[in-house]
C-alpha cells in the first residue's frame, strides 16, 4: 500500500467527516421558524432514510456479497431488531404509546439516540466504502468520495431535524451529529489495516445499517408524524418525504452519469 493512497484515503475521509459542519446553519435559524420547518423536516427524513436503505444501501450490499441475497436479507432483519432489542433493552420506550417519541427528564427522545448509532454505523461503512475503492483503484475512489459527499448533504440535514424534534439542543445536535460522522474516519483506518477482513463482512454491514434506518423510519418517525404534537396535514407529509426518496433517487442519477 503506497503513502499516496494512504493519504487520499484519509484526506478524503476527513472530508466526509466535515460534511455535516453545514448544519451549523440552524444554529442562526430562530427557534420560531425552526418549529416550522421541523414538521416538513421530519418527512423529509422519512423519505431519505427509507430511500438510503432501498436505493443505495441493500441494492450495494447484494452486489458485493457473496453469499446469496439470503444473507443480506438475515442481516437487514438481524438490524431491525437489533435496533428494536436495544431500545426495549435500555427501557427507553416504556410503552406503546406515543410517549417514547418525546424528549423526557432523562434525557431525548429514543428514536434521536438511535438515529446517532445508525448514523454512526452509517459513516463507518462510508469509510469502509471509500478505503476498499481507493484500494480498488484512485479514480474509483474520488468517484465514490463524490458520491458520499452528495449523499451525505440531504442525509445530515434530515439527521439535525430528527435530533432536534428529539429533545437535543441545536448546538449539542450539531456536534453530536458531527463526532458521528468522524466514525467514517475510523473505518477508513480500519480497512486500511485489515482490509482483507472488512471487505468480507462489507455486504453485511451494508445491510445491518439498511434495517437500522427502516425501523428508526417505520417505527418512530411515521408515528410522529401521525401525532398532534407536530400537526401536519397528509399532503405535507407526502410531499416532503417524496422529497427525501426522490434528493436519494437523484445521487443515484448522479452516480450513474460519472
Amino acid at each position: 500500500m503506497s503513502v499516496s493512497i494512504t493519504f487520499s484515503v484519509l484526506a478524503a475521509a476527513i472530508l466526509i467527516a466535515i460534511v455535516p459542519l453545514i448544519c451549523t446553519v440552524v444554529l442562526y435559524i430562530s427557534d420560531k421558524q425552526l418549529k416550522v420547518w421541523m414538521p416538513r423536516l421530519i418527512a423529509v427524513a422519512v423519505g431519505v432514510l427509507l430511500g438510503d436503505a432501498f436505493l443505495h444501501l441493500l441494492p450495494d450490499a447484494l452486489e458485493i456479497t457473496t453469499a446469496g441475497s439470503g444473507s443480506v436479507f438475515w442481516s437487514t432483519l438481524a438490524g431491525i431488531f437489533c435496533f428494536y432489542y436495544i431500545e426495549q433493552g435500555l427501557h427507553w420506550r416504556h410503552d406503546h404509546s406515543l410517549e417514547h417519541l418525546k424528549p423526557t427528564e432523562h434525557g431525548p427522545a429514543s428514536y434521536a439516540r438511535m438515529n446517532l448509532l445508525g448514523d454512526g454505523v452509517h459513516n463507518f461503512v462510508d469509510g469502509v466504502l471509500i478505503a476498499s475503492s481507493f484500494l480498488v483503484d484512485p479514480t474509483l475512489g474520488i468517484a465514490t468520495t463524490i458520491a458520499i459527499v452528495l449523499h451525505e448533504i440531504p442525509q445530515e440535514i434530515s439527521d439535525i431535524a430528527v435530533l432536534i424534534q428529539g429533545g437535543f439542543s441545536k448546538k449539542r445536535a450539531v456536534l453530536l451529529n458531527f463526532l458521528c460522522a468522524t466514525a467514517c474516519i475510523a473505518g477508513a483506518v480500519a480497512t486500511l489495516i485489515l482490509s482483507q477482513l472488512m471487505e468480507l463482512g462489507l455486504g453485511a454491514m451494508l445491510a445491518f445499517t439498511a434495517g437500522g434506518f427502516i425501523y428508526i423510519a417505520a417505527s418512530d418517525l411515521v408515528p410522529l408524524l401521525r401525532s398532534k404534537e407536530l400537526n401536519v396535514g397528509l399532503p405535507t407529509q407526502i410531499t416532503a418525504s417524496l422529497i427525501g426518496v426522490f434528493s436519494m433517487q437523484s445521487i443515484l442519477w448522479l452516480e450513474n452519469i460519472t
